[in-house]
């Protein structure tokens, strides 16, 4: 996808989270860890709640922040992850699973704070820190529950 502005970074967001949750969801059928499908499921379900939260960004964001242009990062620095769903998940135990959750958070997230530093408008600065806040917040309560279902 061509981002150009902030909408469409929420768009790309949103559907990134979309994506792994439809690619969580089909897995945890086929992984034959029983704690592994656990995880798959809840984080299959906590992916679509990001989805949805992100939506409301966009539903909800200032028109002016959502049309300002985006700096050229993404097509330098694309977030790694699974576009396609071809089970990646299905293969990896419970930290393996855990890793690349984390991993594709925290892609997010420094995408984010980079962006944060480089937004010239008030309004589009604004928007980023309250995706980055959630971002942020969500990973820290993901990692709880992750933590959490570790221990059992």
């Amino acid at each position: 996808m061509d981002i150009r502005t902030f909408r469409e970074l929420i768009e790309w967001t949103r559907d990134l989270h979309a994506n792994l949750a439809r690619c969580m969801s089909h897995c945890a059928t086929k992984n034959e860890e029983e704690r592994a499908r656990a995880l798959l499921d809840y984080l299959a379900t906590h992916e679509s709640e990001m989805e949805r939260i992100v939506n409301e960004f966009e539903r909800q964001g200032d028109a002016k922040a959502l049309e300002t242009r985006v700096i050229d990062y993404l097509s330098h620095n694309p977030i790694k992850t699974h576009r396609t769903c071809d089970e990646p998940y299905a293969k990896l135990d419970f930290a393996g699973i855990s890793r690349e959750v984390f991993d594709f958070h925290d892609q997010i997230i420094d995408l984010y704070k980079t962006l944060v530093g480089k937004a010239e408008i008030p309004e589009a600065k604004e928007l980023l820190e309250s995706l980055l806040t959630m971002e942020q917040n969500e990973s820290m309560r993901l990692a709880r529950q992750v933590g959490r279902m570790d221990d059992l």
